[in-house]
């Protein structure tokens, strides 16, 4: 296995199973010594700016109307 020129490496599938390396898995790295060790990040450590957006307009269109999205979609239907 060898490291590209962008830094990437790929991680055979059968390890990524075993250890739970699902697509989108938040993962840090660790150096002792001369080993690297890759472990799953327990949590987030910080929002990214797509889902402070996100977490910023859900829920918008019903504070914004004080109705909720089936009563307006009703609204607009009929």
């Amino acid at each position: 296995m060898r490291i590209t020129s962008k830094g990437q490496v790929t991680i055979p599938a059968e390890i990524r199973a075993k250890a739970g390396l699902m697509p989108n898995t938040e993962v840090d790295f660790i150096l002792k010594g001369r080993e690297v060790r890759i472990v799953k990040r327990s949590k987030a450590k910080k929002p990214t700016r797509g889902q402070l957006a996100v977490e910023t307009l859900r829920g918008s269109a019903t504070r914004s109307l004080g109705m909720s999205v089936d009563d307006y979609l009703k609204l607009i239907r009929d």
